[in-house]
């Protein structure tokens, strides 16, 4: 009770706006600055007016361990547009683009998506069709279908939602509709005097009776089981045992449905999320476990090869910095030519020389032989290490042990010479490459003795 009675100013991070593409402003807020982004899919909300809530406020806070939180009301709702008509605001890919709109104002390029209550169809349906801008799909107390039907027998007839439609039209915002849901909501809280207020005024601030009885319209109209299938991203369902607002047989289908999706099931009967930290805790561990699986999926088999001009250091001096910045674009341009014919990947330029990887170990030899080839006219010669291993990808960049070698050979390479790993020289077997024995080596900072393979032909 002690959360409800604690009135106190909670510091409210600065609304913003994002403009859809069919014109429609979308409120929205930042919060945390963790390396996951968590856009967070209500359903009635105003975003300014939630933080009065001590509850919801520690709640929005606990979903920041380890992520950027963004938060938005949805079109016609809140402190977005309501100037818009019921055609702009209902269909399920308009509501989509207000999380678009919203991901791209904040600069999320793909960001873990999570749909609570009703806000997890949209959720969904955004999972299916940008698999590409989203990390992970969440759910919690959501359902897939509101209606009855002989196919989904956990819905609910329609004489009963019929009901509560009127019933949402007479005393939407109003002490009787705030007493009569909260032991459904918050039951620990049904003798709260403070928090039945709140949650009368939470109904107000989110919208109007004619807007809150549409919307319950649109959660009837809507049935996602189709796409669920489809859904191809890591997906978390979380709903209470004991829910009887939306009970825990609609998160099992959802589960159920939706390929490799993790079932989380929570004890006690809120359907309110925040009543508790469990739910916190529960996504802040699916979010660890998916940046560990992630850092792994991120690691790729790749041929390295490094390059460097030989005594570059003195040529430089010897030849003054006009003209040997002119010779190094020379050198360059031969690089590049042929890092494009080999199908090579320019990763970065380091002091004289180039990293790039290849998908393939004999087109990286036959790039570095080629490449030593074409820069001697230039009067310089260059040295080239290669080694095949699993890298990690970091952005443009690549990083780990299999670069760290490729490095170490590369360093032992002499005046036009394409030194490899002995990887290198079993993955080209009956590529017509041939190499000569150039002797075990220890190689700085990694374990073990190398043997390595000058390129002879």
């Amino acid at each position: 009770m002690g959360t409800w009675e604690q009135w106190t100013e909670a510091e409210i991070p600065e609304t913003n706006y994002a403009k859809t593409v069919d014109g429609v402003h979308i409120a929205y807020q930042v919060l945390g600055t963790g390396p996951i982004d968590l856009v967070l899919v209500g359903w009635l909300t105003n975003l300014e007016h939630i933080w009065r809530w001590p509850r919801g406020a520690s709640f929005f806070r606990g979903l920041t361990g380890g992520t950027r939180l963004i938060m938005l009301d949805r079109r016609g709702t809140g402190a977005s547009d309501h100037t818009i008509d019921a055609a702009q605001a209902m269909p399920l890919d308009a509501r989509m683009d207000d999380i678009r709109a919203v991901m791209d104002a904040a600069g999320s390029e793909r960001a873990v998506i999570f749909g609570v209550e009703d806000g997890f169809a949209v959720a969904a349906l955004f999972a299916a069709t940008y698999p590409e801008r989203t990390a992970a799909l969440m759910a919690f107390g959501a359902t897939a279908r509101v209606a009855w039907a002989p196919d989904y027998p956990d819905g609910r007839p329609w004489e009963e939602y019929r009901e509560e439609i009127a019933e949402v039209e007479r005393s939407w915002g109003t002490r009787v509709l705030a007493e009569a849901w909260i032991p459904y909501v918050f039951p620990d809280d049904i003798d709260d005097e403070a928090a039945i207020r709140f949650y009368a005024s939470w109904m107000r601030g989110g919208g109007g009776p004619g807007d809150a009885a549409s919307w319950y319209g649109v959660s009837w109209e809507t049935d996602v089981r189709e796409i669920l299938p489809t859904i191809r991203v890591p997906t978390l369902v979380l709903h209470r045992v004991g829910d009887r607002a939306v009970p825990i047989a609609n998160g099992r289908y959802i589960a159920e449905h939706i390929p490799g999706a993790t079932l989380v099931e929570l004890s006690g009967a809120a359907h309110g999320p925040p009543a508790g930290t469990d739910v916190a805790e529960a996504v802040r561990d699916f979010l660890i476990e998916l940046r560990r699986e992630e850092a792994e999926l991120d690691r790729v088999l790749a041929t390295v090869l490094f390059t460097d001009i030989v005594n570059s250091t003195a040529a430089g001096a010897a030849m003054g910095d006009r003209a040997w910045t002119e010779l190094r674009g020379q050198h360059d341009r031969v690089v590049r030519a042929n890092l494009a014919r080999f199908r090579g990947r320019e990763i970065k330029t380091m002091g004289d020389g180039f990293l790039a990887t290849f998908d393939g170990p004999a087109r990286g030899v036959r790039c570095a032989e080629a490449i030593a080839t074409g820069v001697k006219p230039l009067g310089i010669e260059i040295r080239a290490g290669l080694h095949t291993g699993e890298v990690a990808l970091d952005g443009d960049d690549v990083a780990g042990l299999g670069v760290t070698i490729g490095a170490r050979v590369g360093a032992m390479a002499g005046a036009s010479e394409v030194l490899v790993s002995q990887t290198v020289k079993d993955l080209v077997a009956g590529s017509g490459l041939t190499f000569e024995d150039a002797g075990e080596h220890e190689l700085k900072g990694v374990p073990g003795r190398w043997h390595l393979y000058r390129v002879v032909g």
